[in-house]
């Protein structure tokens, strides 16, 4: 008499980010050694120790490698046009005060087409948080220069090298009056972290640059090596410095990295302004 044998099936196990983010998206589409899921971890990790509603948060992203994220969260998420991502979330602000509005995109989106955007929601102090994954290129589009591509680095638009000088995010964002202003690279996914749980507890504008490795388009025209050799780089030439004067913070081309806080003041909101003009009216 044959002996039947019953197999009990295991319920699959539940991710740690189940409730964070949208896993019947996964895997994500990201190339091999790319930054940009690194910083979605931090994101959602500093989500899950903040403790806010999901039901409270927005995110919006443009197009590029990183406008990718909002379809990838699982929150309230916008998929905007090409850097309108911070003129989409004023207007969620405005809309809807009581959201938690987080802007993350890439340095070609923000910095470059959506400069004007960038400046002017630093400028009136727009409560909300601004993640700028920056990977020094165009990289969705074909690998082209960016407004942050290093002097002297290839691009396919500067098969020369770049002549145009950068722009230095940090000291653009504090110029123009955010509140709150580090910059990490995804190796420091710990200090990235703590940065965006800091960003999300604090009123106004604030800006996180994320530094991420491009190992197909940035990393292969200049002769890099891999994603791999590119964390390598960053944890051999970046200079943590809390409070550096945000002039100094230029990045050259393979040169030292300076990491860390140097903004965190305080100035009324640009919803807070509006309110008390409103009552000063009545």
């Amino acid at each position: 008499m044959e002996k039947t044998i019953t197999v009990e099936k295991k319920a699959p196990e539940k991710h740690s980010m189940d409730n964070l983010l949208r896993m019947d998206r996964m895997p994500h589409i990201w190339c091999p050694g790319c930054g940009i899921g690194l910083v979605v971890t931090a994101f959602a990790t500093a989500l899950d120790k903040v403790k806010i509603s999901l039901d409270k948060t927005c995110v919006v992203s443009g197009i590029g490698c990183t406008g990718r994220v909002a379809g990838y969260v699982k929150t309230d998420s916008f998929h905007t046009t090409h850097g309108r991502p911070i003129a989409f979330a004023t207007g969620v602000k405005l809309g809807n005060p009581d959201l938690k509005v987080a802007v993350i995109s890439g340095d070609g989106d923000l910095i470059a087409i959506g400069g004007n955007h960038f400046i002017h929601a630093a400028r009136r102090n727009v409560d909300m948080l601004v993640i700028c994954v920056t990977n020094f290129i165009y990289a969705m589009t074909g690998g082209q220069v960016a407004p942050t591509t290093p002097l002297g680095a290839y691009a396919t638009t500067s098969p020369f090298g770049c002549v145009e000088p950068p722009f230095n995010i940090p000291y653009l964002a504090e110029s123009s009056g955010a509140v709150y202003v580090a910059r990490w690279t995804v190796l420091h996914l710990r200090q990235l972290t703590n940065a965006i749980v800091e960003a999300l507890n604090k009123k106004g504008f604030s800006l996180i640059e994320a530094i991420s490795p491009c190992a197909m388009y940035y990393s292969r025209i200049n002769k890099l090596g891999d994603g791999l050799d590119m964390m390598k780089f960053y944890h051999d030439n970046t200079e943590i410095r809390h409070n550096e004067d945000t002039k100094n913070l230029d990045i050259g081309f393979q040169t030292k990295i300076i990491c860390g806080k140097f903004v965190d003041r305080e100035r009324p909101t640009y919803t807070d302004s509006y309110n008390k003009w409103l009552d000063e009216r009545e």
